[in-house]
């Protein structure tokens, strides 16, 4: 089965509707790729991929763990280099300051976090920086 479709409206703009739900994404070139900057880029897309993939990782381990991870924030930076030009680091700050867990239950989402499948599947030439804060 077919995941998504992707339609390209022009002027460097991209519609993505993912097949099961009819959810749309709309990504644009940047500001800095002779784009508008008006969306996501894809490689904007890319880079948030990898905090939701963790999100969602550790979201299960703290279900079966019954930690509530509600409120579980991640600020992302992009990292791009010119030549070639693509995505040289992806900088993820995980931010919670009322979890309630052990240290031990902390340690497991961290490896969680960055044993998910998006971090897993990245080029090893994109180096991941992640930081928790909790």
């Amino acid at each position: 089965m077919t995941t998504a479709t992707t339609l390209y409206l022009g002027s460097l703009r991209t519609e993505a509707t993912h097949t099961r739900s009819g959810q749309q994404v709309i990504t644009d070139a940047p500001l800095d790729n002779n784009g508008k900057g008006e969306a996501f880029s894809p490689t904007d897309m890319v880079s948030a991929a990898l905090s939701s993939c963790m999100m969602t990782i550790m979201g299960q381990l703290a279900e079966r763990e019954n930690i509530n991870l509600a409120g579980l924030k991640a600020d992302v930076v992009k990292v791009m280099s010119a030549n070639p030009r693509k995505i040289a680091e992806i900088q993820v700050t995980f931010t919670h300051p009322t979890l309630e867990a052990t240290d031990i239950q902390k340690e497991k989402l961290k490896r969680a976090a960055l044993t998910c499948p998006v971090a897993l599947s990245l080029a090893d030439s994109v180096k991941q920086t992640v930081n928790f804060n909790f």
